[in-house]
């Protein structure tokens, strides 16, 4: 092999190995920085949370109906969610593969179906939780896409979670590590593919932790939803108890208390 192949072999060797170790680390160094930026060892060792305030369905922009609600997590996989209009209670409970949900309505307790328990785990593996605290790890791959423009003619570092069965998830960071969005695309139930986004907004520190007060769901570009905290409370004591199948729907009449 002359010098020219060799210089050749090494050039190639160059452009085709080092982006994907730069990108890895980057992507590394860009999770833990937005780690950092909302709490770092503080929002990491978090046990519990939450939160209370309204969520609204939004349609062609206005609010189409809203419901209080309470939201109970533990992590890892722990999580309770409350909603209560003005005569309607629902109530949706799941610990890893199993759950139950509650219908005022019908004053009924369900298991949930195989439907209900899917989208409740790919929740939690699109979520930035699961993406800060690391839980993908073993099950996926990180890789750094680049940078995304954003407002104000601000441009946003973009990574890519890839799970071993195809899901992929893109997250978007500022500048200073504060996240801003999620992405990924998911089959509805009349089989077609919708892009859903999540957007942060209105961040507050709550006891050193900062979290955002709204989430904005977007349905291929449209707003769908907003989540709305007006309180959020970390490493409360929370009652194994509250996650547990109720005999009687006439329990679940009563507000939750911690």
């Amino acid at each position: 092999m002359n010098k020219l192949t060799l210089s050749l072999f090494a050039l190639l060797t160059l452009v085709f190995s080092t982006p994907w170790t730069v990108y890895s680390q980057n992507a590394e160094a860009i999770i833990k920085k937005a780690s950092d930026s909302i709490g770092g060892e503080r929002y990491q060792k978090v046990a519990t949370q939450v939160g209370r305030g309204r969520f609204s369905l939004l349609k062609d922009g206005i609010v189409a109906s809203s419901q209080t609600f309470v939201d109970v997590i533990v992590y890892p996989d722990k999580e309770r969610t409350e909603f209560k209009g003005s005569k309607t209670k629902f109530v949706q409970t799941n610990v890893g593969s199993n759950g139950w949900v509650y219908d005022g309505d019908q004053e009924l307790i369900k298991a949930q179906n195989e439907t209900q328990i899917e989208n409740f785990q790919r929740g939690m593996r699109v979520s930035l939780d699961t993406l800060l605290r690391g839980s993908w790890r073993g099950k996926g791959e990180l890789s750094y896409v680049g940078k995304r423009p954003a407002t104000l003619g601000k441009r946003n570092d973009v990574v890519r979670l890839k799970y071993e069965d195809g899901l992929v998830v893109e997250f978007e960071f500022a500048d200073d590590g504060t996240p801003m969005k999620a992405s990924y695309k998911r089959t509805n139930s009349d089989g077609e593919e919708v892009t859903e986004e999540d957007r942060y907004a209105q961040w507050v520190d709550v006891a050193g932790i900062r979290t955002p007060y709204i989430v904005d769901r977007f349905t291929n570009g449209k707003p769908t939803s907003r989540i709305n905290y007006e309180l959020v409370e970390f490493n409360l004591r929370v009652p194994d108890s509250i996650f547990e199948k109720p005999s009687n729907p006439k329990e679940l009449k009563k507000d939750l208390k911690l």
